[in-house]
């Protein structure tokens, strides 16, 4: 059976060996300023969870009582998140944080530990002691905590939203699995503001249970984390950013110019189009797509444009006014010359069709193809074939 004690002393094992980890992280491989502060941040929320679990086992505070064990909670758990969360926000705002975005946390945690204080010396018993003072001063921390991370989980929310924007306007293929672990890391982080009052304030299974999902969440939060930072995808999620801040000032030099014109609006990217500047656009997008200008792989949002002929905010604004992203663009034009490439050689295989029609590799035809199509290429060829 498994005791508080073992809990304990796996969570203190666990959060040494992922301390570990992010120290000894390659460091020539993270090369931004911002990845390396969201770095020793992270190692930071791990060695203060290091910490705590260390003190509840050798002090034996949950023994106690559930009141003595929750100070140390709130007084560790509180800072720990706030550290997770601002690391992950460094990464997402390249180290452009607000105001808000960096006192919320220390707030919280001023102000909890300043009712803590206040209700220990207004109750007249010693600290550890279980009084219904300490108790009330407990729960409305634990409050201020979940709303803490209710801050933290929209502020990373929309960010996540603007950076895949961002990537799906600038890359020719599907880069959801990019941001992945983010995506899963900002739910994971939503629930632990649920979990971690629960955990702190249950007792028995229920907590025990609870407490191993707060262990699985953050095994994974720091190993995705650690992966992210030394593989190429902050400087592709750079590019992509990099590429839609210029769009936009290229819309706003574009607007300053026709501003005699109507049907665009200042400082958005995803502006209408006058019905001129439509039409021009729709011949330029026509003769590129009739010299198969799509079939060229890895090609990014920049390069199709400047092949067309049109700027980038063009190109953009134009697509949007189709409801679709370029990504998503490329993405059928490089299906349908698949099926007719299908149609027309149903002797080549996956990988000549994929080569011909634009595709990174076969791997990105099946899964695109399907995606769009519903069935794969074999099957499509199968349908042809009846």
């Amino acid at each position: 059976m498994v005791t508080l004690q073992m809990m304990q002393f796996t969570a203190v094992v666990l959060m040494v060996l992922l301390t570990v980890k992010l120290l000894f992280l390659r460091g020539r491989h993270i090369k931004s300023r911002q990845a390396r502060q969201a770095r020793r941040l992270m190692t930071g929320g791990t060695m203060l969870l290091a910490l705590h679990f260390a003190l509840q086992l050798t002090m034996g505070l949950r023994l106690m009582g559930v009141t003595q064990s929750v100070m140390l909670n709130l007084a560790m758990l509180i800072p720990a998140s706030y550290f997770f969360a601002r690391a992950v926000l460094l990464l997402q705002r390249h180290g452009e944080l607000s105001l808000t975005d960096q006192w919320t946390g220390p707030a919280v945690w001023m102000v909890t530990m300043a009712m803590l204080a206040v209700a220990a010396l207004t109750d007249g018993q010693p600290l550890l002691s279980d009084t219904l003072e300490l108790r009330m001063a407990e729960k409305a921390g634990a409050v201020l905590y979940m709303l803490m991370q209710g801050y933290y989980t929209w502020r990373h929310t929309s960010s996540l939203v603007a950076m895949r924007h961002a990537l799906s306007d600038y890359y020719d293929r599907d880069t959801d699995g990019m941001l992945r672990w983010m995506q899963y890391s900002i739910i994971g982080l939503m629930l632990l503001a649920l979990m971690v009052p629960m955990a702190i304030f249950s007792t028995g299974t229920w907590m025990l249970i609870i407490a191993f999902a707060i262990y699985f969440f953050l095994f994974y939060l720091v190993d995705s984390f650690c992966f992210y930072l030394v593989s190429p995808a902050p400087e592709r999620v750079q590019a992509a950013e990099q590429n839609a801040t210029e769009v936009k000032e290229e819309a706003c030099r574009e607007q300053a110019a026709m501003s005699s014109h109507k049907g665009t609006e200042e400082g958005t990217d995803a502006a209408l189009l006058s019905p001129e500047v439509t039409h021009e656009v729709e011949q330029a997008v026509a003769a590129w797509l009739a010299r198969g200008g799509y079939r060229q792989t890895g090609l990014l949002q920049p390069q199709a444009a400047q092949d067309i002929g049109i700027s980038r905010y063009r190109l953009t604004a134009w697509l949007h006014q189709r409801g679709v992203k370029y990504t998503e663009w490329m993405a059928q034009l490089r299906v349908e010359e698949a099926k007719r490439t299908i149609a027309a050689h149903p002797d080549w295989g996956n990988d000549a069709v994929a080569q011909h029609c634009g595709f990174a590799d076969r791997t990105v035809l099946q899964r695109t193809f399907k995606k769009i199509e519903g069935i794969t290429p074999q099957k499509y060829m199968e349908n042809l074939s009846d």
